[in-house]
C-alpha cells in the first residue's frame, strides 16, 4: 500500500475510535447510560481492537476499489453506514444490549463513517 493510503488507517481509526467516546459520555451525562461490562478499561480496549479491524478493511477496500468506488464514496459510506446500524438493531432486540447504546452506536456511526469517508478521499482516492 502507499503511504497516503497506510496513514489512513491510523487516522480512521481514531475518528472510529473516539466519535463513540464522546457520544456515548455525552448520552451518559444526560441520561445515566453506563458502558457495558463491569471494567471499561478492558471494555475501550476490546472496542479499540474492534475498531482496528473495521478501519483496515474500510481504508483497504477502498483503496483496492478506490477507481470505481472514489466518485461515489458517499454511496460506499452509506453501505457501511447501513451495515452498521442494522447491526445496532440487531443488538438492540437482544437481552444484553439497550436501545440507548443503540441509539449512541447509530449517532456515532451517523458521525465517524462520513468523516472516515471524507478522509479517503482526502488521502487516498486517485
Amino acid at each position: 500500500m502507499e503511504p497516503r493510503t497506510l496513514l489512513a488507517v491510523p487516522l480512521v481509526w481514531a475518528v472510529l475510535f473516539m466519535v463513540p467516546i464522546f457520544v456515548y459520555g455525552a448520552l451518559s451525562a444526560a441520561t445515566g447510560l453506563q458502558p457495558p461490562g463491569g471494567n471499561p478499561a478492558l471494555f475501550l480496549t476490546g472496542t479499540a481492537i474492534s475498531k482496528l479491524g473495521t478501519a483496515i478493511a474500510f481504508v483497504a477496500v477502498f483503496h483496492l476499489g478506490r477507481d470505481m468506488i472514489g466518485p461515489q464514496w458517499l454511496l460506499y459510506v452509506g453501505i457501511w453506514w447501513l451495515m452498521f446500524a442494522l447491526g445496532e438493531l440487531g443488538q438492540a432486540i437482544t437481552l444484553d444490549y439497550s436501545w440507548q447504546e443503540a441509539a449512541a452506536g447509530l449517532i456515532s456511526e451517523t458521525i465517524y463513517f462520513p468523516v472516515a469517508g471524507l478522509i479517503l478521499v482526502w488521502l487516498v482516492r486517485s
